[in-house]
């Protein structure tokens, strides 16, 4: 991920949900920040970490870990803030502007249908695991995307 997307993501889920902004505690010590509650979350849910190994790397206590995944703050934000705009399924004025900017750059590929691709999700997030039981009795995730090369700047 892009160090440009990344901080967008954050930025957004700072500005949506108060629990993400740094505050101070009552001796005027600064808390954790934004980047540090989001990069906790996106390592737990990515690469499937222990909530305890954030501590080694990022200085944040597991039950801080665990709160962004257990209240899925995280994951709210970012269906509230992006849901709209990039989880859905692409209207006629979406296709027809990316095949319009295709022409105009030249690219063959810049409109992909991956359509739809269950996925065993190994590393699902113990607190998570009743939401991801699919009709097979696994771990899957659903995974149906039309992309575009420049919708990610």
């Amino acid at each position: 991920m892009s160090r440009r997307f990344f901080l967008r993501i954050t930025n957004a889920v700072e500005a949506h949900n108060s629990y993400f902004k740094q505050r101070t505690n009552a001796l005027g010590v600064f808390g954790l920040s934004c980047l540090k509650k989001v990069t906790s979350t996106h390592k737990i849910l990515v690469y499937g970490i222990p909530a305890d190994l954030t501590d080694e790397y990022l200085w944040i206590g597991e039950s801080t870990a665990i709160k962004n995944l257990r209240d899925l703050a995280f994951v709210k934000a970012i269906v509230e803030v992006f849901g709209d705009s990039y989880l859905r399924a692409p209207n006629e004025t979406d296709i027809a502007w990316l095949l319009s900017t295709r022409e105009q750059c030249g690219s063959l590929e810049m409109l992909r249908s991956i359509d739809c691709m269950y996925c065993k999700w190994e590393k699902c997030p113990t607190v998570c695991h009743e939401m991801y039981i699919g009709h097979c009795r696994e771990l899957t995730v659903t995974l149906e995307a039309v992309t575009s090369q420049d919708l990610w700047i």
